[in-house]
């Protein structure tokens, strides 16, 4: 049974820093598509930050280019969101997702196995 456990979610000041991670259990994390989506309330779900996690594809949505950085860690299973300079508007919940299709990490549709997510909040 895959699950991924996402923690590290908090509240923060704007300008401050927090890292994500989403431990992944039930699959290995070898040559699938994995990310970070985030939906605000009143908002859709977005794409923040994926990655293929054979190779250096990455996507950021352009909110978070030079802020936010995804990564992953092969021996413990683990990706990970690290975001630095937060703002107001990054507040939402972060959801980990992963799909094991490797030919389309940008098809969004595709990404079918969810975490619960983490709540992160801002205040200015």
């Amino acid at each position: 049974q895959v699950q991924l456990v996402e923690s590290g979610g908090d509240s923060v000041q704007t300008g401050g820093s927090l890292r994500l991670s989403c431990a992944a259990s039930g699959l290995s994390v070898r040559r699938i598509c994995m990310g970070w989506f985030r939906q605000a309330p009143g908002n859709q779900r977005e794409a923040v930050a994926l990655m293929y996690t054979s190779n250096e594809w990455k996507y950021y949505v352009d909110s978070v280019k030079g802020r936010f950085t995804i990564s992953l860690d092969n021996a413990e299973n683990t990706l990970s969101l690290q975001m630095n300079t937060l703002k107001p508007e990054d507040t939402a919940m972060y959801y980990c997702a992963a799909h094991l299709n490797p030919g389309s990490c940008g098809t969004l549709r595709n990404y079918n196995y969810w975490g619960q997510g983490t709540q992160v909040t801002v205040s200015s």
